[in-house]
């Protein structure tokens, strides 16, 4: 496999005893549809902005289904070849490896391909007859065709709102899948999920969360991303160790969403003014 494809396994099967529980704080139904869209070996769309947990949500699963997980993080070079496999040479011999998307077929995992619109366009082409009542994954370079294992499961996540007039799923791929929308959760909840992810105090996590809800709602500055729960953990884990709060929600929070100076004075200045 390419070195430009991520493929991470976690929680095999035979060691998920010993695999610490991904924290997952569920906000609406996502869990129970995710298990019936297994149940029914059907694939699943993640929907949602960056940084609202699609990612902690499908490592959650992965350890309650007691299922293998191989995540891809997609970019505009992976192409269908990185995921189904390649021939390589090694020694005097050429042999055939399988991609990550083979083996999964193969082996009854879960794929997840992370920012699958990001990819090139022959990868939502090869996993079109994964996501029909087909089931198989054919392999051009070999002419042969994998029957997918019955507990194999295509997971792929997608940004509308970064992505919008730029690079869109065709409504013929979003179709094939069953969709769950993340957003960014209920003040209430995202507190809840800072103290659990980074032990701080409850005051203080509600305290980043309304920093985060009155920058969400600046749709004035013209951001191209706003302030993630990822954003807010890793400021709480910069606090938790020890930084003073008001530089590590500079550094974790304001300067991650924007290069333009006018905008980050003007963010530290309203985040100062609140923590």
């Amino acid at each position: 496999m390419d070195s430009n494809v991520k493929s991470v396994e976690v929680n095999p099967s035979k060691s998920i005893e010993v695999v610490k529980k991904p924290y997952y704080k569920a906000t609406a139904k996502e869990i129970i549809v995710f298990e019936h869209a297994f149940k029914n070996r059907l694939p699943v769309l993640l929907k949602g902005p960056t940084g609202t947990g699609k990612t902690r949500f499908i490592e959650f699963m992965s350890h309650e289904l007691n299922k293998p997980l191989i995540t891809i993080s997609c970019h505009e070079e992976t192409s269908s070849t990185d995921l189904i496999g390649r021939y390589i040479i090694k020694g005097a011999e050429t042999i055939w490896i399988d991609g990550p998307l083979t083996r999964a077929a193969k082996e009854g995992a879960i794929i997840y391909l992370d920012e699958i619109a990001e990819a090139r366009p022959d990868v939502v082409v090869a996993v079109h007859s994964l996501t029909d009542h087909r089931k198989e994954l054919y392999i051009d370079k070999l002419g042969e065709t994998v029957k997918a294992h019955e507990d194999f499961m295509l997971v792929a996540s997608f940004n509308p709102g970064y992505q919008r007039g730029f690079k869109e799923l065709k409504p013929s791929t979003r179709q094939r899948f069953v969709g769950i929308s993340f957003d960014y959760p209920d003040p209430k909840f995202e507190a809840e999920i800072l103290v659990n992810e980074t032990e701080i105090e409850l005051g203080l996590a509600k305290k980043l969360v309304n920093i985060a809800v009155k920058i969400r709602n600046l749709t004035e500055l013209g951001l191209t991303e706003t302030v993630s729960t990822r954003l807010l953990v890793d400021a709480a884990k910069l606090i938790h160790t020890g930084l003073p709060k008001r530089i590590a929600v500079h550094a974790a929070i304001v300067e991650p969403l924007t290069d333009d100076i006018e905008t980050v004075n003007a963010l530290k200045d309203l985040c100062d003014l609140m923590i």
